[in-house]
């Protein structure tokens, strides 16, 4: 079977219920998006939310897709940076728990963080604070890195530091590794457009991207996004929330629904999404197949609070998997 490289933000993810969105005018925050914060900021809003229901994990968006293909049995590795601290310990013991392995570079400051905070319609806006993460650099990225693996999924979080991007993705086509980019932020899309651009037609074999990241890279609607984002790589998908998902390749062309769900919290759906569907590649699906292996997942998700399964549900999930 095909083993699987991710690389994103190494962060600890701290999901919060919130029971109105005051907290986001109070920060300045807007509802849906990814927002940078200082670290005197992310401590104080770790104390505003202590009361609050949440639930802590080993996160980031590529390492959220990679959690779910090792417990679906592909082999992985994650490649990010951390602290030499508690945070950046936890990190390490939760991706060695999944069976990932740990592709880790230590920083002297403190390991990231990334505050979900969950509003009453189920939306999330993150208050982050990179930490160490955002020191992952060109220089920390060897050849070697990409040796026997098959694909490479890298968080468009990471679309900022130019140098390490594009160094990355060009080593891993150096060693013929197929490459898949999720867009992850419409705000990151808005403020790199150009060179998203150059990158996807260069070195991209699949985006993901929602209805916002989609229309922030083209200016266009759903459909029409889909065939502009087709013409710049090999699989094109656009998510498009209640309304399932769009997948283009070259003249084939899918809808794809989703599955019920009573959703709580659509923190990682779209990072799950990409798990099942890399699964379904690596297994030969057809892209129909593809996308209703990413329904799933990203449908089971939104019913948990925060980015990780209940362990007790790996099993069902495993056996409801393999009957697409």
């Amino acid at each position: 079977m095909a083993k699987v490289l991710g690389m994103g933000n190494a962060l600890i993810d701290i999901v919060a219920l919130i029971s109105t969105d005051d907290l986001l005018t109070q920060l300045n925050i807007l509802k849906g998006s990814m927002q940078l914060v200082e670290k005197h900021v992310s401590t104080g809003l770790t104390l505003q939310i202590r009361d609050s229901i949440q639930k802590t994990a080993s996160g980031g968006s590529a390492a959220n897709t990679i959690y779910g293909l090792a417990h679906l049995g592909v082999e992985t590795a994650f490649l990010g940076k951390i602290g030499k601290d508690e945070w950046g310990e936890f990190f390490l013991q939760d991706l060695e728990n999944s069976r990932i392995k740990p592709l880790l570079i230590k920083s002297q400051n403190e390991s990231g963080r990334a505050i979900a905070l969950i509003s009453p319609d189920c939306e999330r806006t993150f208050a982050t604070f990179l930490g160490a993460a955002v020191e992952l650099s060109a220089e920390d990225i060897l050849p070697e890195h990409f040796e026997g693996y098959d694909v490479f999924h890298v968080e468009g979080y990471l679309v900022q530091n130019h140098e390490l991007l594009k160094k990355s993705l060009k080593l891993a086509k150096e060693n013929n590794l197929i490459v898949s980019l999720d867009l992850s932020s419409y705000n990151i899309v808005t403020e790199n457009l150009d060179f998203l651009h150059e990158i996807i037609s260069k070195y991209v074999d699949i985006v993901f991207a929602n209805e916002d990241e989609a229309r922030a890279f083209t200016g266009k609607e759903p459909e029409e996004a889909l065939d502009a984002i087709s013409e710049l790589c090999d699989i094109a998908i656009v998510k498009i929330g209640k309304n399932g998902s769009l997948i283009k390749r070259g003249n084939e062309k899918f809808t794809v629904g989703i599955i019920p769900a009573n959703s709580i919290d659509t923190t990682g759906a779209g990072d799950l999404y990409a798990s099942g569907f890399l699964y379904g590649m690596i297994k030969n699906k057809t892209l129909d197949k593809c996308g209703l292996l990413g329904s799933l997942l990203s449908g089971k998700i939104i019913e948990e609070l925060g980015a990780k399964y209940h362990p007790d549900k790996w099993d069902e999930l495993r056996k409801l998997v393999e009957a697409i």
